[in-house]
């Protein structure tokens, strides 16, 4: 009976997680969270930052219909731009997370995409620093709905870490990384990142969909 009863669960949890990764119907404003595994510094961004359900997260976009095609706003690469579905689902093989607005927040929808398609071209943030006049992937979605929501904060912002969990140390690859750009790592600096977003009680993770490197 204990066996039965062991199948039995374990038959649920399946079913239960098969229809949580069923296709969704991607709508405008939908926010797309990724884990890029694109090395040490995404290693580093996901150690001190847990997204939803204890997902590591190291990238995010936002869903744009445009022309009956899907895109994804982000700032990415060398500047925010416009990139297609197809083509940003490659940055990983593992499944993105889809986060939707709470249907009390949808009003805000099209005033946070206006306001990310005035920003194409501005270019990508490498020193990970609010309001510089540059952008990072959460960062751009930080402000677009900061716009949207008249200059109120939507999501939140943290002091930021770039030191190993419970010591006093940078992460080596960050060490590297600001050396390289010759910029002072911005320790303790308010930020944000796509993990923290993917917890926002303004959000609900609706589902996942799959990539195109699954």
């Amino acid at each position: 009976m204990k066996l039965k009863a062991k199948i039995v669960s374990l038959f649920l949890i399946a079913v239960a997680f098969s229809a949580f990764s069923q296709k969704v119907d991607l709508q405008d404003g939908d926010l797309l969270f990724q884990d890029m595994d694109c090395g040490p510094l995404c290693d580093a961004i996901e150690a001190v930052t847990e997204g939803y359900n204890g997902n590591d997260f190291s990238h995010m976009g936002m869903i744009y219909h445009k022309n009956d095609m899907l895109y994804v706003i982000e700032a990415a690469g060398s500047a925010v731009r416009l990139t297609t579905l197809e083509k940003f689902s490659e940055n990983t093989a593992k499944p993105m997370y889809v986060g939707r607005l709470k249907k009390q927040y949808n009003n805000l929808i099209p005033l946070a995409i206006s306001f990310s398609l005035q920003q194409m071209g501005v270019p990508y943030d490498d020193e990970y620093v609010y309001d510089n006049g540059s952008y990072y992937c959460s960062e751009l979605i930080y402000d677009a709905f900061l716009f949207a929501n008249s200059g109120k904060p939507f999501f939140r912002l943290y002091p930021m870490t770039y030191k190993q969990p419970d010591t006093n140390e940078f992460f080596p690859a960050w060490v590297e990384y600001y050396k390289s750009i010759g910029a002072a790592i911005p320790e303790g600096l308010p930020g944000c990142n796509p993990g923290g977003i993917s917890v926002s009680d303004k959000i609900e993770i609706i589902g996942t969909i799959p990539t195109g490197n699954n």
